[in-house]
């Protein structure tokens, strides 16, 4: 199964690629061993395998009053990204496997990208006859305004050579530059059922997306976590968080929002079933029930 039901809308899960991606220690620097150890059963193999973090690279395809939306873009094909060599000048069928989930680029009406990192980017846009444009000829792509500000070249130079080395220029300003960009803050209504809310820490600019329709709720979560454990340990970031108080204080905070209200949480990036719910345990979380979604 790739797709389920909320409410009125319809949520399609469709994968660019999954796999082991960074040693545990790397990923999670301050994470103890003896975490990954306790939870072991938790997580292997789906999330853990061999002392390296699994994860996927997904879209999460909305249906919503008519419109189809797709949040986040994953890596995308052609680009040059020489701080991940695993992740440069992919040639994958991402668009292929959106095609078999009903979606051709032209139907998008909308894309959100939860923030503006490279894994969640790429198909922003495709290489034409030598030029990057937008893959998604029709839509609105919906950026945090905190982000676009902060991985410009023009405002942080001294960002460049890091993991988002070119992706502003071949993913990002390629789409400005069409008027196709609309950027917000704070918060953003899409619809009577999707909402937008700032999650900073990850990113300046990083964003979930709410969802509440008939009786039902979800967080899409971007990346809140990166892997389950992030659930019963949720004190510790990746290496990848610019603020790591601020990720954490928004973690605790959103976990706690979906523990509340027993709403599924959706992040970018979980491999295996993809979503899960989760409630309070102690100081910290616990998964309930994952979504049924297919394992990856």
């Amino acid at each position: 199964m790739t797709e389920i039901k909320l409410g009125d809308v319809t949520v399609t899960r469709v994968e660019e690629m999954h796999g082991p991606i960074m040693p545990t220690d790397a990923f999670f620097p301050s994470m103890p061993g003896e975490a990954w150890r306790r939870h072991e059963a938790d997580l292997a193999p789906d999330h853990l395998g061999a002392g390296m973090v699994h994860v996927a690279i997904q879209t999460w395809v909305l249906r919503s009053e008519g419109r189809t939306i797709l949040i986040d873009t994953g890596v995308g094909n052609d680009k040059a990204r020489p701080a991940a060599d695993a992740w440069d000048h992919l040639g994958l069928d991402y668009l292929g496997n959106l095609a078999r989930a009903g979606v051709r680029p032209q139907d998008v009406d909308l894309v959100v990208n939860t923030h503006l990192h490279v894994d969640h980017v790429g198909w922003n846009t495709r290489l034409v006859d030598g030029d990057w444009v937008p893959t998604f000829p029709n839509a609105t792509y919906l950026m945090p305004r905190a982000d676009f500000l902060f991985w410009d070249p023009a405002n942080n130079a001294h960002l460049g050579g890091g993991v988002n080395e070119n992706v502003f220029e071949d993913s990002i300003a390629p789409v400005h530059a069409a008027g196709q960009v609309l950027l917000w803050e704070d918060s953003h209504t899409i619809d009577a059922n999707l909402r937008l809310e700032a999650a900073p820490g990850h990113t300046p600019g990083s964003s979930v997306l709410k969802l509440r329709s008939g009786g039902d709720l979800a967080l899409f979560a971007g990346d809140l976590i990166h892997t389950p454990l992030q659930v019963m340990e949720a004190g510790h970031n990746s290496c990848f968080c610019e603020d790591p108080a601020a990720a954490v204080a928004t973690r605790r905070r959103l976990l706690g929002w979906a523990a509340d209200r027993n709403a599924l949480v959706l992040p970018a990036h979980l491999s295996g079933h993809g979503a899960l719910e989760v409630e309070h345990h102690g100081e910290g979380f616990a998964i309930t029930q994952w979504a049924p979604f297919t394992r990856l």
